[in-house]
């Protein structure tokens, strides 16, 4: 191939993989013990490529994406080009693996993204399509795929979810102020900004200091995203939830998840399972809820991503354990003075392990994230 020719097919290759991780956001958060995967069939009879077929990993993990996008396909499948964003799956269940599926179908070439970690797959997908004398190209636009799939690389790798930290400070620097309840330091954008990350979250987690003192909700409140609600959990140790909150309120419509210890009042978990809540047990050490145990259940329960929206005790316990993989900063314009409760890290205190990816600005206020590499 000319250098002018592979450059080209370079930056269609690129242009096509960034479509498909467009699509694999969409159902970020909803597809349980499977990542979102995005695929789109690209082919050129002449008049320059054109998408014949997309896909994204169904809600609940079923059909994959490139069964979606075959299905939409069809015959114009035949000699396309698929562009997935996770290597196609190598192991049989009830279905045939992707990557068969796509050899059956005809493909003729095939571009990845990020590599699956789970052994039953890691270059076993790329290996059936080889033998069967489809071009492979690995790799395009693997470290976005890899970010974006974040949650599902880390409950692979590290058996847990990926840890997300989100805090909002004030001006001078406090999340909130001693006593005061719900205290709003950013503004309207940046908190529906929250609610998409919430939206795209399998669970938001807080502790009982934060479910008492502000009585939050934790719902995804953005105009047609209502059903992208993900589950709540709060640490609670003792049982402390009063059954008159708004999170035990919503049980009806979202998943509440109390992690309390063993030996907790077994009156007030009884009043709280007949309203609708779903109890973990879970270890205690020096008095705290046991986190990394903790982070080992949710993952067996098909979590690959929480939120940690709050508060500075619950930060605090994540950032000591060495949980968390990505920092969410917000910074909003307005100051709260005495009596603020200190942020256990701003902009200037990052963990060296994490480099930075990205700023942003919501009206007034501003957005920085860190992550770790897994």
């Amino acid at each position: 191939m000319a250098a002018a020719d592979k450059a080209l097919q370079e930056t269609l290759d690129r242009r096509f993989m960034a479509a498909a991780l467009r699509l694999s956001r969409k159902n970020l958060g909803r597809t349980a013990t499977n990542p979102s995967v995005g695929t789109v069939l690209v082919r050129d009879d002449g008049a320059g490529p054109m998408i014949v077929g997309s896909g994204v990993t169904a809600v609940g993990g079923r059909p994959h994406a490139e069964a979606e996008a075959l299905a939409e396909a069809g015959e114009l499948a035949r000699g396309a080009t698929a562009y997935v964003t996770l290597e196609p799956c190598a192991h049989h269940g009830r279905t045939p693996p992707c990557a068969n599926a796509l050899v059956n179908a005809g493909i003729a070439r095939v571009v990845g993204a990020a590599s699956d970690p789970d052994p039953r797959v890691s270059g076993k997908g790329y290996a059936i399509l080889r033998a069967a004398g489809i071009e492979v190209a690995e790799k395009v636009l693997a470290v976005e795929a890899a970010e974006q799939m974040a949650g599902y690389m880390n409950r692979s790798l590290r058996k847990r979810p990926e840890v997300i930290l989100k805090l909002a400070l004030s001006a001078d620097g406090y999340l909130g102020r001693k006593g005061g309840g719900q205290v709003s330091v950013t503004g309207e954008i940046a908190r529906r900004e929250v609610h998409l990350m919430r939206a795209e979250a399998d669970a938001i987690l807080i502790g009982i200091g934060t479910a008492l003192e502000d009585d939050p909700a934790l719902t995804v409140r953005l105009p047609g995203l209502e059903n992208r609600s993900p589950a709540r959990i709060v640490l609670d140790r003792r049982i402390r939830l009063p059954e008159t909150s708004k999170l035990v309120a919503g049980t009806d419509r979202v998943p509440l998840y109390v992690a309390a210890a063993e030996d907790a009042d077994p009156q007030r978990r009884a009043v709280l399972e007949r309203a609708g809540v779903q109890f973990i047990g879970t270890d205690t050490a020096d008095g705290r809820i046991a986190l990394p145990e903790l982070m080992e259940d949710l993952a067996a329960r098909g979590m690959a991503s929480v939120l940690v929206e709050g508060g500075a005790e619950v930060a605090k316990g994540f950032l000591a354990d060495d949980l968390v993989d990505r920092i969410v900063l917000f910074r909003g314009t307005e100051e709260i003075g005495e009596g603020g409760i200190v942020s256990p890290l701003d902009e200037n205190g990052i963990p060296a392990a994490f480099r930075e990816l990205r700023q942003m600005r919501f009206g007034d206020d501003t957005y920085r994230e860190w992550v770790r590499d897994i």
